[in-house]
């Protein structure tokens, strides 16, 4: 039999409402997800796999819609602080200690929000964009930031996009949300930007529990060095490669590993 898995949803104190996935037991360890810039609950089958594989170990497992997104509506610029109590409330919902799971931008969003979760069992950051940007995350930010305030949102969108690959910004133009859909962007740029400019120390420096650092087998370059960093900044630090390509995890992979954090 299948491990049980409910739609179920949260509100916050900000008065959003967070449409979330619940994989395995209320009160179990758990793996909260916390996706990067774009991913829908309903487009992203490698989190979803992932939480199912998890359920099956005997965890459990939240992947939610971010603010915003999905079936998390949410009109107009969504601001990292609606994004990092939407986190807390969710922690709170699994009844049990929590290991926050940032993929990319949603690494810095992970570490902002250590401090909301009050049986916070560790941070698993994949693939941090920390340090790649030429000129620094917080210029980089000013300049999407620039175009927002503008109503400029395609223009934003490419700013945000700088030096990725160019089918990524095709696919999100098929996308119906384009080009609004930026606007659940700004807390990854807003934690990014934080981030890189008070030193990643300064965030997860003073945390008791595992942080571990991860990237996969094929990477982009600076990925390596910036999750070293990561783990260099943590008194429980770990830096890992796990099977997985191109910013993406091998689900497997990915579980087992959690699980052993979990199991901790």
């Amino acid at each position: 039999m299948s491990p049980k898995s409910t739609l179920e949803s949260v509100q916050t104190r900000e008065g959003d409402r967070v449409v979330f996935d619940r994989h395995g037991a209320v009160g179990a360890p758990a793996a909260l997800f916390i996706q990067g810039a774009g991913p829908t609950r309903a487009d992203d089958p490698v989190t979803a796999e992932t939480a199912q594989l998890l359920a099956a170990r005997g965890f459990q497992a939240l992947v939610h819609d971010r603010i915003g997104r999905g079936e998390s509506p949410a009109a107009g610029p969504i601001p990292l602080e609606r994004e990092l109590d939407a986190i807390g409330a969710l922690a709170e919902s699994a009844a049990g200690p929590v290991v926050l799971v940032g993929h990319s931008s949603g690494c810095a969003i992970a570490m902002l929000a250590a401090s909301r979760v009050e049986r916070l069992a560790g941070l698993v950051l994949w693939e941090a964009p920390l340090g790649q940007f030429p000129d620094g995350a917080p210029a980089w930010w000013a300049e999407v930031e620039r175009h927002l305030d503008a109503g400029e949102l395609e223009q934003a969108v490419a700013a945000y996009m700088v030096d990725m690959p160019p089918e990524w910004i095709e696919e999100l133009q098929r996308s119906p949300d384009y080009p609004g859909l930026v606007q659940s962007w700004i807390p990854d740029g807003e934690a990014l930007a934080a981030v890189e400019s008070r030193g990643a120390a300064a965030s997860i420096g003073e945390l008791e529990v595992p942080v571990l650092a991860v990237v996969g087998a094929e990477t982009f370059p600076g990925m390596g060095a910036a999750a070293d960093a990561i783990a260099a900044a943590a008194p429980h630090g770990l830096s890992e490669e796990l099977a997985g390509a191109w910013h993406s995890w091998d689900p497997e992979a990915m579980s087992a590993r959690l699980a052993v954090l979990l199991a901790g």
